[in-house]
Formats: structure tokens, sequence, C-alpha cells
């Protein structure tokens, strides 16, 4: 399927209802009055017609014409616009003339519409408004552009610029539109190709059986031994106080005797003392 074929069957797939300020750019003048045409048929279409206008707006320029005007209606055909009947009723009829809005200067950019233009058009734009390079945008209007290109600039001398396997062929083998702007004798190169829409990652949860869970928390087994005594502590545990008697309670150590005859006494050293 070419692109063209997948953007026509998305435009016969839009309605008034699912028309948003950003899909309108999509569609052509005849999409709309193919619009308009089904909502003869669906009363709450035509309650809302007000708040469909209004979005139909941000794209297109919409003139209200007389049924009987055929001068004017003329007139606009002339002007590139689309004239056609809108039925409100069986006694009411609305005639339009439509056009799509141009997007011609950086101005007429939006977040819109700045999605459905090429980078071809893109450098066009930029062309027809430049003169002090990219700088020279506004911050809003860069803001805007960033949210569907990619942007990177170089500013080199005229004879630089075009040197073999330098950065101006690497970006133009990439797929990125160019613009040149002449500083004198240098040159500002503005590479310009179209972003890829970012998707927005979803949180996949795995999904745990809940008795399964269960059951495994009950093979688990704590033991609280907070304060049970290490196994040291039990061999150095003192006796009770009703099993300690004068056979097994002393204060006095007995001192060993010592075979060397120059070796002190403990009652020499204090006796010496």
């Amino acid at each position: 399927m070419t692109k063209e074929t997948k953007e026509s069957k998305d435009c016969k797939a839009l309605s008034l209802k699912t028309l948003t300020k950003s899909s309108v750019w999509d569609i052509q003048e005849n999409d709309i009055f193919r619009m308009l045409s089904a909502a003869d048929k669906d009363a709450e279409l035509k309650d809302n017609l007000r708040h469909y206008a209004s979005i139909i707006r941000s794209a297109f320029q919409i003139e209200e014409l007389k049924s009987d005007d055929k001068p004017s209606q003329a007139k606009y055909t002339k002007l590139g616009y689309k004239v056609g009947i809108i039925k409100l009723g069986e006694d009411t009829n609305l005639v339009w003339a439509i056009k799509k809005r141009p997007i011609m200067r950086v101005t007429d950019l939006t977040y819109e519409n700045i999605r459905h233009i090429s980078a071809a058009k893109l450098i066009e734009v930029l062309d027809r408004n430049f003169g002090g390079g990219w700088d020279s945008l506004s911050q809003s209007i860069q803001d805007i552009i960033e949210t569907g290109f990619d942007i990177s600039t170089t500013t080199l001398p005229k004879d630089r610029l075009h040197k073999k396997g330098g950065m101006y062929d690497k970006k133009v083998a990439d797929g990125y539109e160019v613009l040149e702007v002449e500083k004198g004798l240098w040159v500002e190169a503005i590479f310009a190709k179209v972003k890829p829409e970012a998707i927005k990652p979803r949180m996949k949860f795995d999904e745990h059986n809940d008795d399964e869970e269960e059951d495994e928390d009950a093979d688990v087994e704590i033991i609280d031994d907070y304060n049970k005594p290490d196994e040291d502590d039990v061999e150095l545990e003192d006796p009770n106080d009703d099993d300690i008697n004068e056979n097994n309670y002393r204060t006095t150590f007995a001192i060993e005797e010592v075979d060397d005859e120059d070796a002190e006494s403990l009652s020499d050293f204090i006796a010496d003392e």
C-alpha cells in the first residue's frame, strides 16, 4: 500500500465527530463537504455545527455566501476555493466557500500543522523567510519546528561546506533536506529531517496467580530467634542462685609453685610492698 493510498483511506475514515485541530490538516476541501453532507442525517452533528466549524477554520478559510449570489461564488472559485451547499434541513441551506490555509511563512507554522508538512516544504518556508539564519527565528517558532523535525546547523567557509565526505554529504545521504544561508564568505547550512513520532511506552504487568502467592507464603516458616542466646553464651551461662553453695562458689585462686629458685613468691612481693 502506497503512502498516498493509506492517507486517502485515513481521510475517508475521518468524520466530523473524530476530527481534531491536528487531523484536519490531513484532509482537503472535498473531504469537508463529504463530512458535512453526512451531518444532514445526524441531528447531533447539526446541533454542534458551530463547534465543528471552529475546528475546520483552524486549517481552512471559510466564507459563507448567499445561495443566489452567483457572481461571488464564481469569484471565490477563481481564487481557488471549493464552493458547496450544506443542507441543515428541508428549508435551510448554507453555501460555503472553503480553501485550505496555505503555509507560506514561518508564522503560519503551528503545533497542529508542523507534523503535516514535509521536510522539503519546511525548507521552502524557511527559505522564503530567511536572512539571518536559524538563530534569527524566535524561540517559539524554533520549538514548533523541532517538535516535528530534527534540526542541525553548521557554519563554514563556502569552499569547505561541500568538502567531499564532510558533514554536508553525510547529512544529505541520511535523508536530510538542506537550506544554505549565505553570510558573507561563510555559509550556514540548516539540515532538516522529519522526526519519527514518539511511541509512548505502555507498562506491562506480569499476571500473577494470587492462590500461588498464598501457597508460597504458606511454605515460608518464620523463626524468631532474636531472644535466643548464642551457643557460646549457653556454655558460659551462670548457675542458678539455688545451685550456688560452698563447694561450687569460690572467690580465691590458687597460685602454682614455680621451680625456679630465683623467682620471688607472691608473699615476698607483698612483703616488699
